[in-house]
């Protein structure tokens, strides 16, 4: 029996970089009309040029960088995929400080430790410690973190590889990702160079907190995922809450897009559209009031300088706003 123990753990994304057509073709689609329709069966409503650049990421092997507002769907096509295409999903959720250990692997020293101390008790203590010394440093030890996780063969095909929010890194790990962003391999001591049979799909996000910079980025296929216009968003709206009547949703996204024009702190992404509607159905709203719009901005705003400037009077002029763009129900 292994040795390793579960622990949490980041995950990571990287990709061997290839100027010529993936070989292994199975299970990809094989068209952009092909890329816009696996998404829209998995719930995800794309525009033309995203479903473009992501049918042109499965197909020539290289890395997708997606940039944009928070909330906009960047990670959500990740996950979309990995379940359209019935990949397996690895995801690093990126922070200040992580560094190459946190994304490749660790020796999983507690379990080192016990084999040790059972080394030292056992009767035949001097011959079993001749063959501890390689023990220690075998896969049985081993705590493969998502880089090198995602080097290991899956008879499923390549993982999809996430690293989510890029940004919130620092330019050290930038550069240890060139590396891997070129060979998709590993060193080890211990054990040799560890290189991936079959490199993952990767995408990337950035929520642009600060610029990533540009060796990377050279690396990687570019899209600025923007919020969605008012018929994208309601494709959107109607895929992820269908109970929602119609005229709701209409004034759900009308109001929402209203709100991105205004001066705010944090503009509300479409995953918050997404919540104000859930919400609107838990509490079995069938009509937009300054009441119900007050009472749930909670699900739209998330700073309270923000929900303050929106109370009384000024939700009813942006409502009003909204509605005028609707015209009468």
């Amino acid at each position: 029996m292994s040795q390793q123990t579960k622990t949490s753990q980041p995950e990571i994304a990287s990709h061997s970089i290839r100027s010529h057509v993936q070989e292994d073709a199975r299970d990809l689609p094989g068209s952009i009309d092909a890329v816009e329709t696996l998404l829209t069966e998995a719930g995800y409503v794309a525009d033309r040029g995203l479903a473009t650049v992501v049918f042109l990421s499965l197909r020539l092997g290289r890395p997708l960088f997606l940039e944009g507002e928070a909330g906009v769907g960047k990670t959500e096509i990740a996950k979309t995929l990995a379940a359209a295409l019935g990949r397996r999903l690895i995801r690093l959720q990126c922070y200040e400080g992580l560094d190459a250990s946190s994304a490749v692997y660790e020796w999983n020293f507690a379990a080192q430790m016990i084999a040790i101390r059972a080394a030292e008790a056992g009767s035949d203590a001097p011959r079993y410690r001749a063959a501890l010394q390689a023990e220690l440093f075998s896969d049985d030890y081993l705590i493969r973190r998502p880089l090198l996780e995602a080097m290991q063969p899956d008879p499923a095909g390549a993982p999809i590889l996430l690293i989510d929010e890029l940004d919130r890194t620092d330019e050290p790990f930038e550069a240890f990702l060139l590396e891997a962003l070129s060979d998709f391999q590993v060193t080890i001591p211990e054990l040799g160079t560890i290189k991936a049979p079959e490199p993952p799909i990767v995408i990337l996000t950035s929520n642009r907190t600060r610029e990533v910079h540009d060796a990377l980025k050279r690396r990687c296929l570019y899209h600025w995922v923007d919020y969605p216009d008012f018929d994208r968003e309601m494709e959107i709206l109607t895929a992820r809450a269908p109970g929602l009547a119609l005229r709701l949703s209409q004034e759900v996204v009308a109001f929402v897009q209203a709100l991105r024009t205004e001066d705010l702190f944090k503009h509300p992404g479409i995953a918050e559209t997404i919540d104000w509607a859930n919400c609107l159905l838990a509490l079995d709203v069938i009509d937009l009031s300054p009441e119900v719009i007050a009472d749930t901005l909670g699900a739209i705003l998330k700073y309270q300088d923000d929900i303050s400037r929106l109370q009384g009077s000024e939700a009813k002029r942006i409502l009003d706003q909204a509605r005028a763009t609707l015209g009468p129900a």
